[in-house]
């Protein structure tokens, strides 16, 4: 139970500004309210290397690879997309949520890579947030991924009416819609030959809480896994996991403006930009395969 608080103390600190309001900047009156902003959060960075596998490769520097092809596609598409970090360089959990509230983001992606105990457990995995796991392996996903998370020593006696005002919060269209983003890439994944799904899980993830939007974050195999692992040393691999996560965007963001009657969704075209010279032949046998 302390540890819970501790985490709605920290998180009410993203939700509310100094004067007990939101902290991010609404839209202008009359401003267009259609989905155009994404914000790609590549985990980890700098000292914080991530998961790393048997064969070396390591989840920060992996990471920052499919999330700088998935916003290539997604601008192509038409859409603005922001990173939290675009280098390999240590951004605090609370900057980068900081961030997506800022650029008033419709959508926030956390592209993570996972590791177990064993060699066993491989295949993608998607996240949305909530105050409780769904099941001990998505806590444990958590508490791993939440680690970066730089924090002061705060008193606790007394909170427990704070964790029913997050969670108040957290009930919205918010969590409803980051649920199904999360299935959509969960589907999208699928058809990626190779691999396996983990299916859609909760968590208490203090990148995702901190957000004022929509929210998922996907862990896109085990760098414990030796299979997992070859594969997402592959450009083609990385390639096609960042056209399936596009295709989710694009979909959820149809979606998205149907709901509120807004914006004009045909401007968001479906086109895949170029291949660099040399993954072309991957990213084709991979989808084709």
């Amino acid at each position: 139970m302390q540890s819970r608080i501790r985490w709605v103390v920290a998180l009410l600190g993203f939700w509310l500004g100094a004067g007990g309001q939101p902290a991010s900047v609404q839209a202008a009156p009359g401003e267009k309210d259609r989905f155009d902003v994404v914000v790609i959060d590549p985990g980890h960075g700098g000292e914080d290397r991530g998961a790393s596998g048997a064969g070396g490769l390591e989840e920060k520097r992996l990471v920052l690879d499919v999330s700088q092809r998935l916003a290539r596609r997604l601008r192509a598409s038409g859409l603005r997309v922001m990173m939290t970090r675009n280098e390999d360089v240590f951004v605090p959990l609370e900057v980068r949520t900081s961030m997506a509230n800022d650029a008033r983001s419709d959508l926030f992606i956390s592209i993570h890579a996972n590791s177990a105990r064993g060699d066993a457990p491989r295949g993608f995995e998607t996240f949305f947030a909530s105050l409780e796991g769904s099941d001990d392996e998505a806590r444990q996903v958590a508490e791993r991924e939440n680690g970066a998370f730089r924090r002061s020593q705060v008193s606790h006696e007394s909170l427990d009416p704070l964790v029913g005002v997050l969670g108040d919060m957290m009930v919205s269209e918010h969590m409803a819609e980051s649920s199904e983003f999360s299935k959509l890439v969960q589907g999208e994944l699928a058809s990626i030959p190779g691999t396996s799904r983990r299916g859609v899980k909760q968590a208490p993830f203090v990148v995702l809480m901190g957000v004022q939007m929509p929210a998922s974050l996907v862990e896109i195999g085990f760098l414990s896994n030796h299979e997992d692992e070859q594969l997402l040393g592959s450009a083609g691999h990385r390639e096609a996991i960042a056209q399936a996560v596009a295709q989710a965007v694009i979909l959820f963001g149809k979606r998205y403006d149907a709901r509120r009657g807004r914006g004009d969704s045909s401007q968001l075209r479906d086109v895949q930009p170029p291949i660099a010279e040399g993954e072309l032949s991957d990213a084709t046998r991979w989808k084709k395969k």
